[in-house]
């Protein structure tokens, strides 16, 4: 079997190491899922269930592997209205040392609450260019540069007024 994608639906424990090496040998688009609270969150959970998979493996060694095998992450959260929405999309840039670099694409910027008390917002680029942007373009993806300048960015809509 030569499968163009690895998709794991949830990680949970151990088999975060077998996830992590099947996305690693050059299946592009591969994707899991995992519970986290926040990006940085999400790679210290990962570390953590890679631990637990009873293998004795340096922490710095573990490190490498995420780093080098996830791409981006996206944060979905579930906000105090009961909505759930995505809340950040960060990359995964590299190492410095023994620490996984990421940097924030887009963020979900919450402007208030509408007369329902529905949370009110924009999902808003950082300013920040991804480092996998000569990638995507390379994979026929054509990505307008505007898309991550905060300027142009769609603008957050006003707080509605309490009533």
């Amino acid at each position: 079997m030569r499968p163009n994608r690895v998709v794991v639906g949830e990680c949970r424990a151990g088999e975060a190491v077998d996830m992590l090496q099947a996305m690693n040998t050059g299946h592009e688009g591969s994707m899991t899922s995992l519970h986290a609270n926040t990006t940085r969150d999400t790679l210290k959970r990962l570390e953590t269930l890679v631990l637990m998979s009873g293998l004795d493996l340096p922490l710095k060694t573990v490190r490498e592997m995420i780093a080098s095998t996830i791409n981006i992450i996206v944060l979905q959260s579930r906000f105090s209205d009961g909505s759930r929405r995505i809340k950040q999309i960060s990359e995964i840039v590299g190492m410095e040392g023994e620490t996984i670099t990421s940097q924030d694409i887009f963020v979900y910027k919450q402007t208030g609450l509408d007369p329902n008390g529905k949370i009110v917002g924009q999902f808003m680029p950082t300013g920040v260019l991804p480092k996998c942007l000569g990638h995507l373009r390379a994979h026929g993806m054509d990505v307008p540069m505007d898309l991550f300048a905060p300027e142009n960015g769609p603008q957050a809509p006003q707080q509605a007024p309490r009533r």
